[in-house]
Protein backbone atom coordinates (compact mmCIF):
# COMPACT_ATOMS: atom_id res chain seq x y z
CA UNK A 1 0.00 0.00 0.00
CA UNK A 2 0.94 3.29 -1.04
CA UNK A 3 1.22 6.60 1.00
CA UNK A 4 -0.86 8.24 -1.24
CA UNK A 5 -3.72 5.56 -0.31
CA UNK A 6 -2.79 5.16 3.46
CA UNK A 7 -4.07 8.91 3.72
CA UNK A 8 -6.73 8.52 1.96
CA UNK A 9 -7.96 5.33 3.62
CA UNK A 10 -7.72 6.95 7.00
CA UNK A 11 -8.91 9.96 5.65
CA UNK A 12 -12.44 8.30 4.52
CA UNK A 13 -12.49 6.34 7.71
CA UNK A 14 -12.03 9.11 10.30
CA UNK A 15 -15.18 11.29 8.06
CA UNK A 16 -17.05 7.92 8.77
CA UNK A 17 -16.59 7.80 12.00
CA UNK A 18 -17.26 11.24 13.21
CA UNK A 19 -20.62 11.00 10.97
CA UNK A 20 -21.78 8.31 12.74
CA UNK A 21 -21.32 9.70 16.19
CA UNK A 22 -23.18 12.68 14.37
CA UNK A 23 -25.81 10.25 13.29
CA UNK A 24 -26.13 8.88 16.84
CA UNK A 25 -26.09 12.37 18.85
CA UNK A 26 -28.78 13.19 16.62
CA UNK A 27 -31.12 9.97 16.98
CA UNK A 28 -30.65 8.98 20.07
CA UNK A 29 -31.04 12.91 21.93
CA UNK A 30 -27.38 12.37 23.64
CA UNK A 31 -24.52 15.20 24.01
CA UNK A 32 -21.27 14.09 23.17
CA UNK A 33 -18.36 16.18 25.03
CA UNK A 34 -15.54 17.71 22.78
CA UNK A 35 -13.23 15.72 21.94
CA UNK A 36 -10.12 15.67 19.74
CA UNK A 37 -11.33 16.35 15.95
CA UNK A 38 -7.78 17.04 14.00
CA UNK A 39 -6.30 13.79 12.46
CA UNK A 40 -3.22 14.36 13.05
CA UNK A 41 -3.35 13.74 16.36
CA UNK A 42 -5.03 10.79 16.01
CA UNK A 43 -2.58 9.31 13.63
CA UNK A 44 0.06 10.00 16.26
CA UNK A 45 -1.66 7.44 18.60
CA UNK A 46 -2.08 4.82 15.55
CA UNK A 47 1.32 4.78 15.18
CA UNK A 48 2.14 4.68 18.66
CA UNK A 49 -0.18 1.66 19.15
CA UNK A 50 1.31 -0.08 15.95
CA UNK A 51 4.53 0.49 17.00
CA UNK A 52 5.11 -0.49 20.70
CA UNK A 53 4.13 -4.12 21.99
CA UNK A 54 2.88 -3.04 25.61
CA UNK A 55 0.52 0.47 25.68
CA UNK A 56 0.50 2.11 29.12
CA UNK A 57 -2.40 3.99 29.73
CA UNK A 58 -2.07 6.60 32.22
CA UNK A 59 -4.51 7.57 34.32
CA UNK A 60 -5.44 9.97 37.29
CA UNK A 61 -5.81 7.77 40.48
CA UNK A 62 -8.46 9.85 41.85
CA UNK A 63 -10.85 9.34 39.19
CA UNK A 64 -10.04 5.98 36.95
CA UNK A 65 -12.96 5.70 35.48
CA UNK A 66 -12.78 9.15 33.60
CA UNK A 67 -9.49 8.66 32.59
CA UNK A 68 -10.17 4.63 31.21
CA UNK A 69 -10.84 4.47 27.63
CA UNK A 70 -12.43 0.78 27.25
CA UNK A 71 -12.56 1.44 23.32
CA UNK A 72 -9.23 2.06 23.15
CA UNK A 73 -7.88 -1.41 24.71
CA UNK A 74 -10.18 -2.65 22.57
CA UNK A 75 -8.27 -1.50 19.25
CA UNK A 76 -5.34 -2.50 20.92
CA UNK A 77 -6.70 -6.17 20.81
CA UNK A 78 -8.07 -5.41 17.12
CA UNK A 79 -4.35 -4.35 15.59
CA UNK A 80 -2.87 -7.34 17.58
CA UNK A 81 -3.87 -10.10 20.07
CA UNK A 82 -0.78 -10.65 21.69
CA UNK A 83 -0.39 -6.93 22.78
CA UNK A 84 -2.05 -5.83 26.32
CA UNK A 85 -3.16 -2.64 28.04
CA UNK A 86 -1.55 -1.43 31.04
CA UNK A 87 -3.21 0.97 33.62
CA UNK A 88 -1.02 3.17 35.42
CA UNK A 89 -2.91 4.88 38.17
CA UNK A 90 -0.53 8.36 38.37
CA UNK A 91 -0.78 10.53 41.64
CA UNK A 92 -1.60 7.03 43.70
CA UNK A 93 0.05 9.06 46.67
CA UNK A 94 -2.56 11.45 47.26
CA UNK A 95 -4.80 7.80 47.95
CA UNK A 96 -5.02 6.68 51.23
CA UNK A 97 -4.20 3.11 51.34
CA UNK A 98 -8.10 1.76 52.09
CA UNK A 99 -9.10 3.39 49.01
CA UNK A 100 -6.39 1.64 46.66
CA UNK A 101 -6.88 -1.38 48.19
CA UNK A 102 -10.50 -0.81 46.84
CA UNK A 103 -9.38 -0.23 43.59
CA UNK A 104 -6.93 -3.27 43.32
CA UNK A 105 -9.83 -5.32 43.97
CA UNK A 106 -12.60 -3.83 41.45
CA UNK A 107 -9.32 -4.09 39.12
CA UNK A 108 -8.51 -7.77 39.94
CA UNK A 109 -12.31 -8.58 39.79
CA UNK A 110 -12.57 -6.97 35.68
CA UNK A 111 -9.16 -8.74 34.71
CA UNK A 112 -7.20 -5.47 34.37
CA UNK A 113 -3.26 -5.27 34.91
CA UNK A 114 -2.61 -2.17 36.38
CA UNK A 115 0.09 -0.23 38.82
CA UNK A 116 0.10 2.28 41.40
CA UNK A 117 2.80 5.15 40.45
CA UNK A 118 3.51 8.76 41.37
CA UNK A 119 5.31 10.96 39.07
CA UNK A 120 6.05 13.64 41.47
CA UNK A 121 6.92 12.17 44.42
CA UNK A 122 9.74 9.99 41.80
CA UNK A 123 10.97 13.02 40.45
CA UNK A 124 11.42 14.71 44.05
CA UNK A 125 13.40 11.45 45.49
CA UNK A 126 14.98 11.90 42.22
CA UNK A 127 16.21 15.30 42.96
CA UNK A 128 16.56 13.93 46.38
CA UNK A 129 13.73 16.34 47.62
CA UNK A 130 12.07 13.54 48.87
CA UNK A 131 10.37 13.06 52.02
CA UNK A 132 10.92 9.58 53.73
CA UNK A 133 7.97 9.54 56.31
CA UNK A 134 5.34 10.47 53.41
CA UNK A 135 6.50 7.64 51.18
CA UNK A 136 6.30 5.27 53.98
CA UNK A 137 2.77 6.92 54.76
CA UNK A 138 1.64 6.32 51.35
CA UNK A 139 3.56 2.96 50.71
CA UNK A 140 1.49 -0.42 51.74
CA UNK A 141 2.83 -3.91 51.21
CA UNK A 142 -0.51 -5.08 49.40
CA UNK A 143 -1.04 -2.36 47.05
CA UNK A 144 2.58 -0.54 46.87
CA UNK A 145 3.49 2.51 44.94
CA UNK A 146 6.18 1.75 42.73
CA UNK A 147 9.07 3.31 42.60
CA UNK A 148 11.60 4.38 39.45
CA UNK A 149 13.74 1.43 39.13
CA UNK A 150 10.62 -1.20 39.77
CA UNK A 151 8.56 0.52 37.25
CA UNK A 152 11.06 0.36 34.45
CA UNK A 153 11.94 -3.25 35.31
CA UNK A 154 8.39 -4.18 35.91
CA UNK A 155 7.50 -2.27 31.89
CA UNK A 156 10.49 -4.31 30.36
CA UNK A 157 9.54 -7.63 31.82
CA UNK A 158 6.14 -7.05 30.49
CA UNK A 159 6.69 -6.42 26.61
CA UNK A 160 9.45 -8.50 26.60
CA UNK A 161 6.32 -11.42 27.78
CA UNK A 162 4.47 -9.95 24.85
CA UNK A 163 7.11 -9.92 22.62
CA UNK A 164 7.87 -13.72 23.02
CA UNK A 165 4.19 -14.93 22.47
CA UNK A 166 3.84 -12.77 19.10
CA UNK A 167 7.23 -14.96 18.24
CA UNK A 168 5.39 -18.38 18.83
CA UNK A 169 2.40 -17.72 16.97
CA UNK A 170 3.96 -16.20 14.33
CA UNK A 171 5.89 -19.98 14.20
CA UNK A 172 2.32 -21.22 13.90
CA UNK A 173 0.80 -18.46 11.34
CA UNK A 174 3.87 -17.64 8.95
CA UNK A 175 0.82 -17.09 6.50
CA UNK A 176 -1.04 -14.07 8.61
CA UNK A 177 -0.41 -10.35 6.88
CA UNK A 178 -0.11 -8.58 10.16
CA UNK A 179 2.83 -11.18 11.02
CA UNK A 180 4.71 -10.26 8.51
CA UNK A 181 4.28 -6.61 9.67
CA UNK A 182 5.17 -7.98 13.57
CA UNK A 183 8.19 -9.84 12.34
CA UNK A 184 9.84 -6.63 11.13
CA UNK A 185 9.13 -4.90 14.03
CA UNK A 186 10.58 -8.25 16.36
CA UNK A 187 13.96 -7.99 14.15
CA UNK A 188 14.84 -5.21 16.93
CA UNK A 189 16.09 -5.64 19.58
CA UNK A 190 14.11 -3.55 21.87
CA UNK A 191 11.09 -3.55 23.02
CA UNK A 192 9.16 -0.54 23.03
CA UNK A 193 6.26 0.55 25.61
CA UNK A 194 3.94 3.67 24.58
CA UNK A 195 2.01 6.12 26.87
CA UNK A 196 -1.17 6.98 25.75
CA UNK A 197 -4.18 8.27 27.79
CA UNK A 198 -6.07 12.14 28.23
CA UNK A 199 -4.09 15.40 28.28
CA UNK A 200 -2.54 16.26 31.75
CA UNK A 201 -2.92 13.10 33.17
CA UNK A 202 1.34 12.44 33.48
CA UNK A 203 2.50 11.36 30.96
CA UNK A 204 5.48 12.89 29.84
CA UNK A 205 6.50 13.39 33.49
CA UNK A 206 6.45 9.86 33.54
CA UNK A 207 8.99 9.50 30.62
CA UNK A 208 11.26 11.99 32.01
CA UNK A 209 11.42 10.41 35.68
CA UNK A 210 11.88 7.49 33.73
CA UNK A 211 14.85 8.71 31.40
CA UNK A 212 16.61 10.00 33.89
CA UNK A 213 16.41 14.30 33.14
CA UNK A 214 13.87 16.30 30.96
CA UNK A 215 13.21 15.08 27.59
CA UNK A 216 10.30 15.97 26.77
CA UNK A 217 8.05 19.23 27.34
CA UNK A 218 5.53 19.66 30.63
CA UNK A 219 3.47 22.11 31.38
CA UNK A 220 0.17 22.10 33.57
CA UNK A 221 -1.70 23.11 30.45
CA UNK A 222 -3.08 19.95 28.32
CA UNK A 223 -2.14 19.69 24.93
CA UNK A 224 2.09 20.22 25.42
CA UNK A 225 3.09 17.03 23.72
CA UNK A 226 2.09 17.70 20.01
CA UNK A 227 3.92 14.63 18.18
CA UNK A 228 4.97 11.37 19.19
CA UNK A 229 8.67 10.86 20.53
CA UNK A 230 11.11 7.60 20.89
CA UNK A 231 13.33 7.82 23.78
CA UNK A 232 15.94 4.79 24.40
CA UNK A 233 16.19 3.61 27.95
CA UNK A 234 18.63 0.99 27.42
CA UNK A 235 19.49 -1.68 24.64
CA UNK A 236 16.69 -3.48 25.93
CA UNK A 237 14.36 -0.78 26.26
CA UNK A 238 12.19 2.21 24.15
CA UNK A 239 9.79 4.59 24.95
CA UNK A 240 7.18 5.87 23.00
CA UNK A 241 5.31 9.43 24.13
CA UNK A 242 1.94 9.94 22.31
CA UNK A 243 0.33 13.35 22.43
CA UNK A 244 -2.89 13.43 24.78
CA UNK A 245 -5.99 12.81 23.23
CA UNK A 246 -9.33 13.80 24.66
CA UNK A 247 -12.01 11.06 23.35
CA UNK A 248 -15.23 11.47 22.92
CA UNK A 249 -17.87 10.44 25.92
CA UNK A 250 -21.73 10.51 26.51
CA UNK A 251 -21.27 9.96 30.03
CA UNK A 252 -19.16 13.35 31.32
CA UNK A 253 -20.14 17.02 30.96
CA UNK A 254 -18.09 20.09 29.87
CA UNK A 255 -17.94 21.20 33.42
CA UNK A 256 -16.79 17.70 35.30
CA UNK A 257 -13.86 17.55 32.42
CA UNK A 258 -12.48 21.24 32.71
CA UNK A 259 -12.89 19.91 36.85
CA UNK A 260 -10.36 17.31 35.85
CA UNK A 261 -8.27 18.74 34.07
CA UNK A 262 -8.87 17.52 30.35
CA UNK A 263 -9.75 21.15 29.25
CA UNK A 264 -7.74 24.21 29.32
CA UNK A 265 -8.65 26.27 32.63
CA UNK A 266 -7.18 29.66 31.43
CA UNK A 267 -9.41 29.03 28.42
CA UNK A 268 -12.51 28.58 29.91
CA UNK A 269 -15.70 31.06 29.21
CA UNK A 270 -18.10 28.92 31.95
CA UNK A 271 -16.79 29.08 35.22
CA UNK A 272 -19.40 28.33 37.35
CA UNK A 273 -20.21 25.19 36.53
CA UNK A 274 -17.07 23.67 37.62
CA UNK A 275 -16.95 25.36 40.47
CA UNK A 276 -20.48 23.85 40.95
CA UNK A 277 -18.45 20.31 40.64
CA UNK A 278 -15.98 21.19 43.38
CA UNK A 279 -18.58 22.37 45.61
CA UNK A 280 -20.86 19.02 45.49
CA UNK A 281 -17.67 17.10 46.39
CA UNK A 282 -15.65 18.96 48.57
CA UNK A 283 -17.60 19.77 52.19
CA UNK A 284 -18.73 22.96 52.85
CA UNK A 285 -16.35 22.37 56.20
CA UNK A 286 -13.40 21.64 54.14
CA UNK A 287 -13.55 24.53 52.33
CA UNK A 288 -13.78 26.91 55.20
CA UNK A 289 -10.81 25.20 56.48
CA UNK A 290 -9.15 24.49 53.88
CA UNK A 291 -9.25 28.78 52.60
CA UNK A 292 -9.92 30.18 55.96
CA UNK A 293 -13.10 31.85 54.90
CA UNK A 294 -16.95 32.04 55.97
CA UNK A 295 -19.64 30.25 53.80
CA UNK A 296 -22.70 32.02 53.98
CA UNK A 297 -25.59 29.28 55.70
CA UNK A 298 -28.50 28.21 53.75
CA UNK A 299 -31.49 29.95 54.40
CA UNK A 300 -34.17 29.12 56.95
CA UNK A 301 -36.25 27.40 53.89
CA UNK A 302 -33.81 25.17 52.12
CA UNK A 303 -32.09 22.41 52.72
CA UNK A 304 -29.18 22.52 55.45
CA UNK A 305 -27.13 20.18 54.43
CA UNK A 306 -27.15 21.66 50.71
CA UNK A 307 -23.76 21.81 49.54
CA UNK A 308 -22.57 25.95 48.66
CA UNK A 309 -23.91 27.29 45.33
CA UNK A 310 -20.43 28.51 43.25
CA UNK A 311 -21.68 32.24 43.61
CA UNK A 312 -21.51 31.73 47.32
CA UNK A 313 -18.35 29.92 47.00
CA UNK A 314 -16.55 32.30 44.48
CA UNK A 315 -17.75 35.73 46.15
CA UNK A 316 -16.41 34.22 49.39
CA UNK A 317 -13.30 33.37 48.03
CA UNK A 318 -12.50 36.33 46.42
CA UNK A 319 -13.50 38.57 49.23
CA UNK A 320 -11.20 36.86 51.41
CA UNK A 321 -8.28 37.03 49.12
CA UNK A 322 -8.82 40.38 47.90
CA UNK A 323 -9.83 39.47 44.24
CA UNK A 324 -11.68 42.66 43.20
CA UNK A 325 -12.87 43.22 39.48
CA UNK A 326 -13.98 46.34 38.00
CA UNK A 327 -16.50 48.93 39.47
CA UNK A 328 -15.52 47.32 42.80
CA UNK A 329 -17.71 43.86 42.42
CA UNK A 330 -15.70 40.40 43.42
CA UNK A 331 -13.25 39.03 40.63
CA UNK A 332 -14.80 35.44 40.56
CA UNK A 333 -13.43 34.72 37.26
CA UNK A 334 -9.44 34.46 39.02
CA UNK A 335 -11.06 33.22 41.79
CA UNK A 336 -12.48 30.15 40.15
CA UNK A 337 -9.31 29.71 38.47
CA UNK A 338 -6.91 29.70 41.31
CA UNK A 339 -9.54 27.27 42.91
CA UNK A 340 -9.21 24.83 39.99
CA UNK A 341 -5.52 24.48 39.96
CA UNK A 342 -6.05 23.65 43.61
CA UNK A 343 -8.23 21.13 43.11
CA UNK A 344 -6.07 19.79 40.37
CA UNK A 345 -2.56 20.04 42.50
CA UNK A 346 -4.70 17.91 45.07
CA UNK A 347 -5.06 20.93 47.85
CA UNK A 348 -8.55 19.97 47.36
CA UNK A 349 -8.66 16.01 47.79
CA UNK A 350 -11.45 14.40 46.72
CA UNK A 351 -10.83 10.28 45.53
CA UNK A 352 -13.60 8.23 43.95
CA UNK A 353 -13.78 5.09 45.03
CA UNK A 354 -14.95 1.96 42.76
CA UNK A 355 -18.89 1.85 41.65
CA UNK A 356 -21.31 -0.24 43.88
CA UNK A 357 -19.15 0.50 46.82
CA UNK A 358 -19.98 -0.42 50.07
CA UNK A 359 -18.55 1.71 52.33
CA UNK A 360 -17.38 -0.83 55.68
CA UNK A 361 -16.93 0.51 58.97
CA UNK A 362 -13.56 -1.03 59.83
CA UNK A 363 -11.10 0.75 61.67
CA UNK A 364 -8.38 0.70 59.32
CA UNK A 365 -10.40 2.61 56.88
CA UNK A 366 -11.76 5.10 59.43
CA UNK A 367 -8.36 5.41 60.59
CA UNK A 368 -7.35 5.93 56.86
CA UNK A 369 -9.73 8.52 56.98
CA UNK A 370 -9.10 10.52 59.69
CA UNK A 371 -5.72 10.81 58.32
CA UNK A 372 -7.25 11.69 54.91
CA UNK A 373 -8.92 14.88 56.35
CA UNK A 374 -6.01 16.00 58.56
CA UNK A 375 -4.02 16.47 55.49
CA UNK A 376 -6.28 18.44 53.91
CA UNK A 377 -7.70 16.46 51.69
CA UNK A 378 -11.16 14.39 51.63
CA UNK A 379 -12.81 11.46 49.35
CA UNK A 380 -15.93 10.29 48.97
CA UNK A 381 -16.41 8.33 52.04
CA UNK A 382 -15.78 11.32 54.02
CA UNK A 383 -18.51 13.14 52.68
CA UNK A 384 -20.95 11.11 54.13
CA UNK A 385 -19.19 11.68 58.01
CA UNK A 386 -18.80 14.97 57.33
CA UNK A 387 -22.33 15.32 56.11
CA UNK A 388 -23.54 13.49 59.24
CA UNK A 389 -21.44 15.95 61.81
CA UNK A 390 -23.00 19.02 60.07
CA UNK A 391 -26.70 17.06 60.67
CA UNK A 392 -25.90 16.82 64.37
CA UNK A 393 -25.20 20.79 64.47
CA UNK A 394 -27.70 22.22 62.52
CA UNK A 395 -30.64 19.82 64.61
CA UNK A 396 -28.34 21.59 68.00
CA UNK A 397 -29.57 24.89 66.30
CA UNK A 398 -32.60 23.91 65.97
CA UNK A 399 -33.42 22.85 69.13
CA UNK A 400 -31.95 25.47 70.83
CA UNK A 401 -34.30 27.90 68.84
CA UNK A 402 -37.03 25.84 69.65
CA UNK A 403 -36.04 26.14 73.63
CA UNK A 404 -35.32 30.00 73.11
CA UNK A 405 -38.69 30.65 71.64
CA UNK A 406 -40.50 28.66 74.30
CA UNK A 407 -39.36 30.16 76.77
CA UNK A 408 -40.71 33.72 75.15
CA UNK A 409 -44.35 32.53 74.41
CA UNK A 410 -45.03 30.23 77.22
CA UNK A 411 -45.60 26.45 76.48
CA UNK A 412 -48.96 24.46 75.49
CA UNK A 413 -50.98 24.22 72.67
CA UNK A 414 -53.14 27.21 74.18
CA UNK A 415 -50.68 29.71 73.90
CA UNK A 416 -50.03 28.88 69.86
CA UNK A 417 -53.66 29.32 69.29
CA UNK A 418 -54.10 32.37 71.30
CA UNK A 419 -51.75 33.33 69.18
CA UNK A 420 -52.78 32.80 65.59
CA UNK A 421 -56.24 33.87 66.38
CA UNK A 422 -54.93 37.31 67.29
CA UNK A 423 -52.65 37.12 64.64
CA UNK A 424 -55.97 36.18 61.78
CA UNK A 425 -58.27 38.74 63.56
CA UNK A 426 -55.59 41.23 62.97
CA UNK A 427 -55.34 40.30 59.30
CA UNK A 428 -59.00 40.35 58.90
CA UNK A 429 -59.20 44.08 61.01
CA UNK A 430 -56.85 45.68 58.33
CA UNK A 431 -58.84 44.00 55.76
CA UNK A 432 -61.68 44.95 56.36
CA UNK A 433 -60.65 48.93 57.30
CA UNK A 434 -58.34 48.57 53.40
CA UNK A 435 -62.26 47.84 51.40
CA UNK A 436 -64.47 50.48 53.63
CA UNK A 437 -62.17 53.36 53.58
CA UNK A 438 -61.10 55.45 50.28
CA UNK A 439 -57.84 55.96 49.44
CA UNK A 440 -56.26 59.22 50.58
CA UNK A 441 -53.51 60.67 48.68
CA UNK A 442 -51.26 62.72 50.53
CA UNK A 443 -51.28 66.67 50.75
CA UNK A 444 -49.29 68.42 48.93
CA UNK A 445 -46.84 71.48 49.93
CA UNK A 446 -48.35 74.69 50.42
CA UNK A 447 -45.66 76.05 48.10
CA UNK A 448 -46.50 73.60 45.73
CA UNK A 449 -50.21 74.14 45.51
CA UNK A 450 -49.63 77.93 44.33
CA UNK A 451 -50.58 78.55 40.57
CA UNK A 452 -48.07 80.76 38.38
CA UNK A 453 -49.13 83.42 35.74
CA UNK A 454 -48.56 81.02 32.64
CA UNK A 455 -45.62 83.20 30.54
CA UNK A 456 -46.92 85.10 27.46
CA UNK A 457 -44.95 82.96 24.46
CA UNK A 458 -43.44 85.61 21.68
CA UNK A 459 -44.80 84.86 18.65
CA UNK A 460 -44.12 88.34 16.72
CA UNK A 461 -41.58 86.63 14.72
CA UNK A 462 -44.24 84.64 12.60
CA UNK A 463 -45.13 85.84 8.80
CA UNK A 464 -48.29 87.81 8.97
CA UNK A 465 -50.44 88.07 6.36
CA UNK A 466 -49.53 91.61 5.63
CA UNK A 467 -48.19 91.25 1.59
CA UNK A 468 -44.89 91.23 3.23
CA UNK A 469 -41.68 89.00 2.01
CA UNK A 470 -41.31 87.32 5.43
CA UNK A 471 -38.13 89.09 6.50
CA UNK A 472 -36.97 90.32 9.41
CA UNK A 473 -37.69 94.29 9.32
CA UNK A 474 -35.07 96.94 10.40
CA UNK A 475 -36.89 100.30 11.75
CA UNK A 476 -35.21 103.82 10.73
CA UNK A 477 -35.31 106.17 13.71
CA UNK A 478 -34.67 109.93 12.24
CA UNK A 479 -32.37 112.08 13.66
CA UNK A 480 -31.99 115.79 13.20
CA UNK A 481 -27.99 116.60 12.03
CA UNK A 482 -26.45 120.14 12.48
CA UNK A 483 -24.08 121.58 9.63
CA UNK A 484 -22.49 124.45 11.88
CA UNK A 485 -23.16 127.90 11.48
CA UNK A 486 -20.54 128.32 8.64
CA UNK A 487 -23.83 127.86 5.65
Amino acid sequence: MTVEELDTQERQAFLEWRRNLARLEENEKLVITPFEKNLEVWRQLWRVIERCDLVVMVVDARNPLFYRCPDLEAYVKEIDENKTTLLLLNKSDLLPVAIRKKWASYFDELGLDYIFWSAKSATAKLEGKDDDQDLDEADDGDVPVLGREELLASLQVRAEGIRQRRSAGQEEKADSSFDTSSSVMDTEKRVAVGFVGYPNVGKSSTINVLVGEKRTGVTSTPGKTKHFQTLIINDRLMLCDCPGLVFPSFTSSKADMVAAGVLPVDKMTDYRGPIQVIANQIPRRQLEETYGLLLPKPKPYEDQNRPPTAAELLKSYAQSRGYVASRGLPDETRSARQMLKDYLNGKLLYCHTPPDDDTTSDDESNDDDEEAVDEGGVHSDDVDDLSGEEDEEYEEREEEEEEGSKTTTGTGESNLKARLDGIFRDVDLNASKSQGAKAVKPKKALHKMQKKAPRKKDRSWRVKDDESDGMARVKGISVSVSYGAAR
